[in-house]
């Protein structure tokens, strides 16, 4: 607006020396051109500005990976993943639309454009980075544990020799239990989610199952399932990252981190994790 001002006035004074009989009514147009130019140059700044935030940012999430993301008793999803996006976005000021697809479905949506990030306890690694994931800051430090039926007799990983574990497909619950595998000589079945895994152990097709321990520990609680978690079976602490796919999406993920450094500093983030991990 100011350069436009001072071109206006520039044009004025050229025409005053050049035609000093018509110096005011040349005065005149140039001041009258001068709004509408402007008027123009703020239309165009609003539309680009309505553009920009008009924007409604696609987020894929898993469907039961409790207390992270699921469905209360009211039929709305919620959860520690579902709240910090929330808290995240109403901080940044940008819209969402988050999407329950299940762990395999949301990385598909994200790698084909579907969707511009994913949030569902995924861990942060080199693997997932060498694969395309690009992370945003740690969000959550979760280990893996190995849990049993209640009246099981399995007390750790050395009395799994022969028999058969349950894990998710894709999830760190399962890399974990690949890893020691060889170790304890045992084998995987490989399950799409949570409950159905769960089923498995407690229906005796598998004799455990592998799951980051704040999602096992609050499914056992909350479900009242006769599963135990085993200690000292707990592997290496990871950190959970927001994730996208596509350098499209980069600008969602400075924009997961600018919040989530601003509600761990305005104490919303302990808020929402005491909400539902006590």
């Amino acid at each position: 607006m100011k350069k436009l001002f001072a071109l206006g006035m520039a044009s004025v004074m050229a025409l005053s020396l050049a035609a000093c009989g018509g110096a005011s009514s040349s005065a005149a147009a140039s001041s009258e051109a001068a709004p509408a130019d402007t008027a123009s140059s703020e239309a165009s700044s609003e539309a680009a500005s309505t553009e920009a935030t008009g924007k409604k940012w696609v987020i894929a999430t898993d469907t039961v990976f409790k207390p992270f993301e699921y469905t209360d008793a009211s039929g709305n999803f919620v959860g520690i993943d579902v709240d910090i996006v929330a808290a995240i976005a109403e901080d940044q000021g940008f819209d969402y639309e988050m999407k329950s697809l299940g762990w395999d479905a949301a990385i598909a949506a994200c790698q084909a454009g579907q969707a511009d990030g994913m949030i569902a306890g995924a861990s942060i690694t080199d693997e997932r980075k060498a694969s395309g994931w690009t992370f945003s800051d740690g969000y959550y430090d979760a280990t893996q544990t190995m849990t049993v039926a209640a009246d099981s007799d399995i007390t750790g990983f050395g009395d799994l020799s022969g028999k058969t574990v349950a894990v998710k497909t894709g999830t760190q619950g399962a890399s974990y239990a690949e890893s020691l595998k060889d170790e304890y000589g045992f084998t995987i079945t490989y399950f799409e989610d949570s409950p159905t895994m769960y089923q498995a152990v407690l229906g005796g097709q598998c004799v455990a199952c592998f799951e980051d321990t704040p999602i096992m520990q609050a499914s056992i609680k909350d479900g009242d399932l006769a599963l135990k978690v085993l200690d000292d079976t707990a592997s290496e602490p990871a950190q959970y990252g927001f994730a996208i796919f596509s350098d499209d999406s980069k600008e969602l993920l400075d924009m997961f981190n600018k919040g989530l450094a601003d509600i761990k500093a305005n104490g919303k983030y302990d808020e929402i994790l005491a909400k539902y991990l006590g």
